[in-house]
């Protein structure tokens, strides 16, 4: 996902008075903000960045989700309508069944040590911000078997 073409959406629900759009894409805005001047690129914000931000938020989301008590039916909807709008920006997952292939061509040799750890610590740098981390984990689980 690109900043500027959040920034514009961002305009976009202003002027179409969609105030709980507005503010969850604000959400991410200033996410996107805080870990690019974290980075050092306050100016140019490159679109991992973007990808970043928005996966975090979205995982937040998820955790307001599960915690929110049922009785607090207006709390949910409000956690609900966001958790929507983070999932258009997020950028496409790997399922399992790619995980499992990458895994077995790129990293044959690792896998081949059945060192759980050792097989974690070296795909992670790789598939970060591309799969799951559950779903790696079940892969490699998998594997590891």
């Amino acid at each position: 996902m690109q900043f500027e073409q959040l920034q514009k959406d961002m305009i976009a629900a202003m002027k179409a008075h969609d105030k709980p759009r507005k503010d969850s894409i604000s959400v991410l805005v200033s996410a996107a903000k805080k870990i690019a001047i974290d980075n050092g690129c306050r100016d140019d914000i490159p679109e991992e960045i973007v990808n970043q931000a928005v996966l975090k938020e979205l995982k937040s989301v998820k955790e307001q989700i599960d915690t929110c008590p049922k009785e607090r039916t207006d709390l949910l909807e409000e956690y609900n309508a966001r958790l929507a709008v983070f999932e258009e920006y997020a950028p496409k997952m790997l399922s399992a069944e790619e995980v499992e292939s990458i895994l077995k061509e790129k990293f044959a040799d690792v896998i081949a040590t059945k060192n759980k750890g050792q097989i974690m610590k070296t795909i992670m740098p790789e598939l970060k911000g591309k799969a799951d981390g559950k779903v790696i984990n079940e892969v490699v689980a998998k594997l590891c078997q």
